[in-house]
């Protein structure tokens, strides 16, 4: 299957097909809101198979939450098609819970270097109430120049 690349990174439509496929993003019924260079706001709707036995949303739906979003920022901006792409580490800050309430989360690329981007996420209710912030750091291998 041939991807569409753009100076500016992948296709962006071509983005929001591939993310949607994923079946863990579909397990978390992961939705996107935004797509921009180096920027994704993406919406874990609120269900109550998310909550953790203490009635909050559990923080491993939170931090996959973020992962999907810096990981799709990240594309935005590929020069070509990666052979690989791995989150190497995330660094989850709780701020504040949260029971009932969708989620957002907005990543950003904060720099990319030839094989390692950096990436900032906050993570908000739609009200802006602040939940989580993030720091990642990914390992692009970039495929061969067409």
């Amino acid at each position: 299957m041939t991807q569409a690349y753009s100076p500016a990174g992948l296709d962006h439509d071509r983005l929001r097909e591939i993310f949607l496929t994923s079946p863990f993003i579909r397990l978390l019924d992961i939705r996107i809101e935004t797509i921009e260079p180096d920027r994704c706001v993406l919406r874990l709707p609120f269900r109550d198979d998310l909550l953790q036995p203490g009635g909050l949303v559990h923080g491993g739906a939170i931090a996959s939450l973020v992962d999907s979003a810096a990981a799709i920022a990240l594309f935005t901006g590929l020069e070509r098609p990666p052979k690989k792409v791995a989150t190497i580490d995330l660094h989850m800050s709780y701020l504040n819970a949260v029971r009932d309430e969708d989620l957002l989360a907005e990543a950003t690329v904060r720099r990319r270097g030839r094989s390692v981007v950096y990436l900032a996420a906050d993570v908000t209710t739609p009200e802006g109430r602040d939940i989580a912030h993030a720091e990642l750091v990914f390992r692009v291998v970039l495929g061969d120049p067409a």
